[in-house]
């Protein structure tokens, strides 16, 4: 099987989270252009329920299985690979046949009572069947995780949004007739169908891979597999209860908001589509540089590891710096494009412009977003996880605070959420920088703080200046494409003469190496 270096290893998630990311803005654009903000709304209400329904089913196995397979395949252990891979699935197939009937049991209960809308049912049952999918979708993928390959995640990764896309407006058409929340469930079909087929997909490259006869004495592995499962349970759950604090406040803030603003006296439809337009509209574009991130903290974590086991501090220093600096030159163009292009990207994207307030509100904040994830894989590789863990539990709570104080004020309203949202990262970055300063004296260079907001500064300027010829000019979509490269060209410019990035890390992605 053909493994990769860390550095490797991230840049084909990068590229793949690249592709996925922009494939996954055209099947929303579809979404929201057939359903609407209302259909969008109800779409989004279902989505943190399920997400903390995956959260509980996955049990934080697929980091655990991840680390378990690396241990074992270091020493060619077959036998215990095996084990984790038959334990994982057994216990993820259990729990996720468990938490598929409490979700289809309790689905009348969230949408008529917590989430204020009982046409967010309908979504919450038709997306219901997804759980076991990604159940044993995860277990497969933190196996190939272990044995240091991630071709077969970015490749299934590829081919779930080409299958979503393709599937989606088929589906939402076929259901709209008969009312909007069948749209969403139309919506939700084209998601199960995705998943399905790359499960299918990264399966065919198991077998294909393997080292191992999974279905070769199955049930005596699992017999003797207890050992295996104390192993995995002992990172599983601290991993766990991290993830679980994300995924609790991503099902708690729908049902803030709507109560919330049920107190300040707005409608239920008006709040559907207010949140719709928040959660579908703006907070995709927000998160888009995430994909970036994301990828460098699953390529920090080891080397980070690697480097505090030879107590080589300097080496910890310099790769969260790095992790640091690439990360805010990937969130910095996205946070100055959002601010001074709102209206345009909204209106092209989706057919209106009304939640532009929004994204010029959240976007500077969502800067340390962007940070953010590096910081906390920094705080998971140091041992650092239980400060990380209450970091986020604080930025939960502050988060919640802030949506109900302003939230149910009619002068606010769903801006108040908008505010909380921005609240809850700024304070959780910033505790995440404080420990690590406290424990390892790191803290970002006086001089790199400078050349970000140098950077900032420039880019704002330059954006500005296109943003003014553009308005001059016959406005169009061309014209506004035309903009972006330009400024985007001048931007990569300004990366390379201020080295937020240099020709080293160029040569790391796949494309520039040499054969």
């Amino acid at each position: 099987m053909t493994k990769q270096t860390f550095l490797q290893g991230a840049m084909i998630l990068i590229i793949a989270g690249m592709i996925t990311r922009f494939m996954g803005f055209i099947n929303r654009i579809v979404v929201a252009r057939l359903m609407g903000e209302e259909g969008v709304g109800l779409y989004m209400m279902a989505l943190p329920t399920l997400f903390l329904v995956m959260t509980l089913t996955q049990l934080g196995l697929p980091v655990a299985i991840s680390k378990r397979v690396a241990e074992a395949d270091a020493v060619n252990d077959q036998g215990k690979i095996k084990k984790i891979v038959i334990v994982s699935l057994v216990i993820t197939l259990f729990s996720s046949i468990l938490f598929t009937i409490l979700l289809a049991l309790g689905a009348p209960y969230l949408a008529s009572t917590l989430l204020t809308d009982s046409r967010s049912m309908l979504p919450l049952l038709a997306i219901s069947p997804i759980i076991p999918i990604t159940a044993v979708a995860a277990v497969i993928r933190g196996y190939f995780q272990g044995k240091q390959n991630m071709k077969p995640q970015s490749y299934a990764q590829v081919i779930e949004q080409i299958v979503r896309i393709a599937c989606v407006a088929f589906f939402v058409n076929l259901l709209l007739p008969y009312g909007v929340e069948y749209a969403a469930a139309g919506a939700m079909i084209s998601v199960i169908l995705g998943e399905f087929i790359s499960l299918m997909y990264m399966i065919y490259v198991f077998k294909r891979k393997k080292t191992v006869k999974i279905r070769s004495k199955f049930f005596s592995y699992f017999k003797s597999g207890q050992t295996v499962a104390k192993e995995l349970f002992s990172i599983a759950l601290p991993s766990l209860g991290s993830r679980m604090i994300g995924s609790i406040s991503n099902f708690l803030d729908p049902i803030l908001v709507f109560q919330s603003l049920a107190i300040a006296g707005i409608s239920s439809s008006i709040a559907t589509k207010q949140y719709g337009e928040l959660t579908g509209y703006v907070m995709p574009l927000l998160f888009l540089p995430t994909f970036i991130t994301h990828s460098l903290s699953v390529a920090l974590v080891p080397s980070i590891a690697e480097a505090e086991a030879n107590r080589n501090r300097q080496m910890i220093h310099y790769r969260i710096h790095q992790s640091i600096r690439i990360s805010f030159a990937s969130g910095a163009i996205s946070t100055v494009v959002l601010s001074l292009f709102s209206v345009q990207l909204l209106t092209y994207m989706y057919g209106t412009g009304n939640a532009s307030h929004y994204l010029v509100l959240m976007a500077p904040f969502f800067l340390l977003l962007y940070i953010q994830a590096p910081l906390q894989a920094a705080l998971q590789a140091l041992d650092l996880a239980r400060p990380a863990m209450w970091n986020s539990l604080i930025g939960m709570a502050l988060k919640s605070i802030v949506l109900l104080t302003l939230a149910t004020n009619p002068n606010f309203g769903i801006m108040g959420a908008a505010i909380a949202i921005s609240c809850g990262i700024v304070v959780v970055t910033l505790l995440h920088l404080a420990v690590l300063h406290k424990e390892i004296g790191y803290a970002i260079p006086l001089v790199d703080g400078i050349k970000m907001a140098f950077l900032l500064a420039l880019s704002w300027l330059v954006g500005s200046s296109l943003k003014n010829l553009m308005e001059n000019m016959e406005y169009n979509l061309v014209i506004f494409l035309l903009i972006l490269i330009v400024f985007t060209a001048v931007y990569v410019l300004m990366l390379f003469l201020l080295r937020f990035i240099t020709k080293e890390e160029i040569k790391q992605i796949p494309f520039f190496q040499r054969k």
